[in-house]
């Protein structure tokens, strides 16, 4: 199976960190230049699976690709941008009986939403700058920094929200389900949109990284493309976009997130 793993395009609260304090995190949309970066992303993705996916062939063949997203705004902005830009650029014929498509039309076969996909949950922290967590709560703020310090980022849960160790179980439940989209159905190619700390939680889970990995992984630039092929990590095909400096310099959350 081939996984293209895409984080969402720029958020309103990469922007401006502030959103973080009027807006639920599910709930927080693209912004402007988040949409733009989608639009090049699909781009993109249409571009490569035009020259890595598509065999040859009269008329050419292409695996079936299926684009999944988590539910939040962001993601599922993201994911409606792609799918509208992310066009053949050929006449082709879908593998597994799904018949021929026409130049113009969507890469994807379909787009579906799994909730597992979600990002991780701040609990009391979300919305909060590490200073505003140390005056507001500062007992559970010195305990979630020391475990920081002594047992690395992958364990420390946030109080009434998640630990990176929970956000890879619970990514690693979603699995089954795109196993049994190559097992079942015929799905050779899946694009999947999620966040920062998701996505990182995927790769290490699916190639069953060591624990470590995700203390040095550094978070992806919004929109970016990374590859999984055969069971390997192929690294990035598309860089994506950096955050900008006002959200580095006055972050709600972890800036890693």
């Amino acid at each position: 199976m081939r996984i293209l793993l895409v984080r969402h395009g720029q958020s309103r609260s990469n922007v401006d960190a502030s959103e973080n304090v009027r807006v639920a995190d599910h709930a927080i949309a693209l912004s402007e230049e988040g949409e733009a970066q989608a639009r090049q992303c699909g781009q993109f993705i249409a571009g490569w699976l035009d020259a890595h996916a598509i065999t040859d062939g009269t008329p050419p063949r292409l695996a079936a690709v299926r684009l999944w997203h988590s539910p939040y705004l962001r993601t599922r902005q993201t994911a409606a941008i792609l799918e509208a830009h992310c066009r053949l650029q050929r006449d082709v014929l879908v593998t597994g009986d799904r018949g021929p498509r026409a130049a113009g039309d969507s890469c994807f076969i379909d787009r579906k939403e799994h909730v597992l996909l979600a990002e991780q949950q701040f609990g009391i922290f979300d919305g909060l700058s590490d200073a505003e967590r140390e005056a507001r709560y500062p007992d559970f703020h010195a305990y979630y920094e020391k475990c920081k310090r002594f047992e690395g980022k992958l364990w420390p849960k946030m109080p009434l929200g998640e630990s990176r160790f929970e956000v890879c179980q619970r990514v690693h439940q979603s699995f089954g389900t795109f196993q049994r989209d190559a097992a079942r159905h015929g799905i050779e190619t899946i694009v999947v949109v999620g966040h920062g700390t998701t996505n990182r939680a995927f790769v290490m889970m699916w190639l069953h990284l060591p624990y470590e990995w995700m203390h040095e992984e550094p978070n992806p630039g919004n929109c970016s493309v990374r590859l999984i092929e055969d069971g390997e990590d192929r690294g990035y095909v598309f860089d994506g976009f950096a955050n900008p400096e006002a959200y580095l310099r006055a972050p709600t959350k972890e800036t890693e997130e």
